[in-house]
């Protein structure tokens, strides 16, 4: 008789882990310097409101109209939606992993990231992370964001696992650690073959 694995449920950060990272330092950059966007002034707005936008305090509407429709613009709204949006990636050798540990050991597994509601809801469906993903504690869900470590307080409650069959990944080497103290084991994920 073999002994049952002490792990049963994984925590997987979305960006970085299984998709680039949603609207990040370097997607806004991207954006700054395609919509000519003076870079200094929008990442200073954008740094006041990130909080209440990723907790699902802003929508993504009133996020633009914060950070770049406060004034007259050459171009509107939907272009820079899309733009925002095809940052985006999967990476499908984590996603297919996932899949696979999820199949062969019976893992639950749960998503604990930081996003916007819009930006969110668009990642899921668009690669359908819900074929696999049993629940999303999502900042905009929740209305807590990491590093605050009742968010996977949370998480854990949901998942109705002890913490010390839980194993996290992220790429943040922050978020494992008070994953880390609450007995979550963590792995720091920076690429598919050392995860």
């Amino acid at each position: 008789m073999t002994k049952p694995p002490t792990m049963t449920c994984l925590f997987l950060d979305v960006g970085g882990v299984l998709l680039s990272n949603g609207w990040d330092h370097h997607a806004r950059k991207r954006a700054a310097t395609h919509f000519d966007l003076d870079w200094l002034e929008f990442e200073e707005r954008h740094s006041l409101v990130v909080g209440a936008f990723e907790e699902g305090k802003l929508t993504l509407e009133e996020y633009l109209n914060l950070t770049v429709f406060f004034q007259q613009r050459s171009f509107t709204k939907a272009p820079f939606r899309e733009f925002m949006f095809a940052q985006s990636k999967s990476d499908p050798e984590m996603i297919g992993m996932m899949v696979r540990l999820k199949r062969r050991y019976g893992l639950r597994i749960a998503v604990v990231s930081n996003e916007s509601r819009e930006l969110n809801d668009f990642r899921i469906q668009t690669f359908k992370l819900a074929e696999f993903v049993d629940f999303f504690v999502s900042s905009c869900f929740v209305h807590i964001r990491k590093p605050d470590a009742e968010i996977f307080r949370l998480a854990l409650d949901l998942a109705q696992t002890p913490a010390d069959q839980v194993v996290y990944i992220d790429n943040t080497q922050m978020h494992i650690q008070i994953a880390g103290e609450l007995g979550i084991r963590g792995i720091h994920h920076t690429d598919f073959m050392t995860t």
